[in-house]
């Protein structure tokens, strides 16, 4: 792929996400803060996801086979 055609797509990305967030009618250092606030929510919502949404995942899986019949460890 052509450096010039990414580098262009990005662009676009972030034109797109300028639109959709309507931060392109702040200020430059209103954008900075509001690009820092919307970072930081997202790296928190994604491990947040890493770490508890298995542990969710694994317990609602022994929850339900202990429901629909199947034995555990212990009983075997």
């Amino acid at each position: 792929m052509d450096v010039k055609r990414v580098k262009d797509y990005i662009h676009w990305l972030y034109y797109q996400y300028l639109l959709v967030t309507c931060s392109y009618v702040l200020e430059p250092w209103e954008q900075s803060m509001f690009h820092t606030i919307t970072v930081t929510v997202m790296a928190m919502v994604v491990y947040t996801a890493y770490v508890f949404v298995p542990i969710h995942v694994r317990l609602a899986l022994e929850f339900f086979s202990q429901i629909f019949g199947a034995q555990s460890d212990s009983t075997v």
